[in-house]
């Protein structure tokens, strides 16, 4: 998981048409702060697929039971390379 700013500015991500795959949007409000949203992640089929939910609701709750996983603000980012904190207007992305 990671942001469209730490996409760009690996160089993964074009300004006018983001990042290009195996990179997935995750569908979610834009201006979304992991103070109140959670990004959620679960396997499948070798990949992983993201969602954005809104923490102690009980979609959280539902993909907490169906083995989703919760992605700490640490974890996003591109492999070891951390970028700045997740702040609001963010889009995530999921790979």
């Amino acid at each position: 998981m990671a942001t469209e700013r730490q996409l760009a500015e690996a160089g993964l991500a074009d300004p006018r048409e983001g990042p290009q795959r195996p990179w997935f949007r995750i569908q979610g409000t834009l201006d979304a702060q992991m103070m109140w949203y959670a990004v959620m992640r679960k396997a499948t089929r070798g990949v992983y697929i993201g969602a954005l939910c809104i923490r102690h609701s009980p979609h959280h709750a539902s993909l907490l039971a169906e083995g989703w996983e919760e992605v700490s603000v640490a974890e996003v980012g591109i492999g070891d390379a951390r970028g700045p904190a997740p702040d609001a207007d963010t889009t995530f992305w999921s790979r």
